[in-house]
């Protein structure tokens, strides 16, 4: 019996410590309104790329918003408080994250991505120009 009570019990008891352990100390994970702007403006900005070079319009509304997403935690990570975000920095990592982006995707065209998503970063430093709080 009292192996049969270890058998039952004892995995549950190690899970349940696992998890409980695991997930007590987060937080409760709430996106900030930034972030899907600029993701809402870099596949915006994926789909007038898209009919402007006659390309393909999904794989480019992917790479944007990947870009958008990119850009956006740059800016909070690189930025200074009271500081307006550089053109060229946005403009860099939104290029990385469009190479990133399509390579992960299986577009092939590499130069490409990283113009597209140096569009996305171009873009949303123009059209949210304010410093950083």
């Amino acid at each position: 019996m009292n192996r049969t009570l270890k058998r039952v019990f004892m995995p549950g008891l190690v899970v349940s410590g696992l998890v409980s352990a695991t997930l007590l100390p987060m937080k409760p994970a709430s996106a900030d309104q930034n972030v899907w702007r600029d993701i809402g403006i870099g596949a915006a900005t994926g789909v007038v790329s898209s009919v402007v070079t006659k390309h393909k319009v999904v794989p480019n509304i992917i790479n944007g918003a990947a870009a958008g997403a990119a850009v956006n935690q740059s800016r909070d990570l690189t930025t200074a408080k009271g500081k307006r975000p550089d053109l060229l920095r946005d403009a860099g990592f939104g290029a990385a994250a469009g190479a990133a982006a399509g390579g992960i995707t299986g577009r092939r065209h590499t130069v490409r991505n990283a113009a597209n998503g140096a569009a996305v970063g171009a873009v949303i430093n123009v059209l949210t120009p304010r410093p950083r709080r």
